[in-house]
């Protein structure tokens, strides 16, 4: 196998090897079947930010699979530092890192056939975060639109794991795309409250205040808890509750928060604009603001360059 020039580095089974080396089985049960968790981070100017809180979450969703790793928590935590650290030369002047630890169960091999290697995939990588193609977020707001598809109920799957098989949240991204390409989905839980984007919080601004579908019903994310801090510092009450279509369709203000992302302006929700009429709106800026401060970067800014 040949190494391709300007190759970023993978750790990959107890081993760091260029991206092209990374091979995964196909009988590996991640591929199968979806079997499997991951966590994501992002660098910030270079440097992970919360990586532990992310190690943390991974660890539960293997638990919650009762797939158990060699590498501890700490040693996944200095592999993937050293996986950042080895791809840092190849990252573009101002820009980042989105950061993905992957695992699965293993290879799922039958009958007689000879197991080449037993116990689960573990897969630590980069890839630069897509600033170019979302820059205009930051200017504009983004489109979101409420997919007709119900997020898997915890009744069947617990949402407070970050599973692999992510199909429930592909299909309602597939049908908001082909109404509107440029639109990013919103979802529903199985009573029709909101829940979550396809790897997002939503927040809404009522009366200067913060709501927030209920942690029970969605994946706790970590972007999420550093919003509700910063909120806390800044001020801001914040209430986790059950919320609807019509809380949507009348919020003063909204917006995401994710690892890429950090916080973004909402623009419309099924085409209805937030009542307050500024993108982004003026509690919306002020955690946006607080999140810089806490990073001490502006992530904004970051997007914004590439805007056209």
């Amino acid at each position: 196998m040949v190494d391709r020039p300007n190759e970023r580095i993978a750790y990959f089974n107890g081993e760091y090897v260029p991206e092209s080396h990374v091979l995964v089985p196909f009988r590996d049960r991640g591929f199968r079947w979806g079997d499997g968790a991951f966590d994501t981070e992002r660098t910030v100017n270079g440097k992970l930010f919360r990586l532990q809180e992310h190690i943390d979450r991974l660890y539960r969703s293997l638990r919650y699979l009762s797939i158990k790793v060699d590498e501890t928590p700490e040693e996944l935590a200095a592999i993937t530092e050293e996986v950042v650290k080895r791809n840092l030369a190849l990252m573009p002047p101002g820009e980042d890192y989105w950061v993905f630890q992957n695992v699965s169960r293993g290879a799922d091999w039958v009958g007689d056939e000879p197991n080449l290697r037993e116990g689960p995939t573990v897969i630590v990588h980069v890839q630069p975060i897509p600033f170019r193609q979302r820059a205009k977020l930051y200017r504009n707001g983004i489109e979101l639109m409420m997919a007709p598809i119900r997020r898997t109920p915890p009744e069947s799957q617990s949402p407070r794991a970050k599973l692999t098989n992510y199909i429930n949240v592909t299909l309602a991204d597939l049908h908001v795309k082909a109404q509107n390409p440029d639109a990013w989905a919103g979802l529903l839980d199985i009573n029709g409250n909101l829940n979550e984007g396809t790897g997002q919080n939503l927040w809404l601004v009522r009366d200067g205040e913060l709501y927030t579908p209920r942690r029970e019903m969605i994946l706790e994310g970590v972007s999420r808890e550093t919003v509700v801090e910063l909120a806390e510092t800044v001020g801001i009450k914040v209430h986790e509750a059950n919320l609807d279509l019509f809380d949507a369709y009348t919020a003063d203000e909204a917006f995401l928060s994710s690892t890429s992302l950090c916080v973004c302006p909402v623009r419309s929700i099924d085409n209805r604009e937030p009542g307050c009429g500024e993108i982004p709106g003026p509690v919306t800026r002020r955690i946006m603001d607080a999140y810089k401060d806490l990073l001490d970067f502006d992530f904004e800014q970051q997007y914004l360059q590439y805007a056209d």
